[in-house]
């Protein structure tokens, strides 16, 4: 299982960013699929994720950027996206795609230690 991310770069405050995590050896519709982010010396913050349950589909966001992000995601090219609109500096951190086969819930999506697999993660910098 590989996760590699892409789309990161700098913006100006107020812009918009599209991130992608492409996934490679599974199929990622049927994984819990990710968006973490990562400040120096603080824990990785649950920004979103896609999940189904029972053939259903869940979109879960943070509150941090509720309003401001979405997921999207592109069964035939096995990616999802990370939509990021009205960005400000406190923005600026390291984000990572996750992945875990395991089922989630409202009490379990943002945490971390919940995901088996991860990306490298790409920076997002906004001034």
């Amino acid at each position: 299982v590989q996760l590699v991310e892409s789309g990161g770069g700098s913006v100006q405050a107020g812009g918009s960013l599209r991130l992608s995590c492409r996934a490679s050896g599974y199929t990622a519709s049927t994984y819990c699929m990710a968006w973490f982010r990562q400040a120096p010396g603080k824990e990785r913050e649950g920004v979103g994720a896609r999940y189904s349950e029972d053939r259903i589909s869940f979109t879960r966001y943070g509150d941090s950027v509720k309003g401001r992000f979405t997921i999207s995601q592109d069964s035939a090219r096995n990616t999802v996206y990370l939509h990021m609109t009205n960005l400000s500096p406190v923005d600026t951190v390291m984000y990572y795609c996750a992945a875990d086969p395991r089922r989630k819930t409202d009490d379990s999506w943002h945490d971390a230690f919940w995901y088996m697999f991860w990306g490298h993660g790409t920076q997002v910098t906004v001034s």
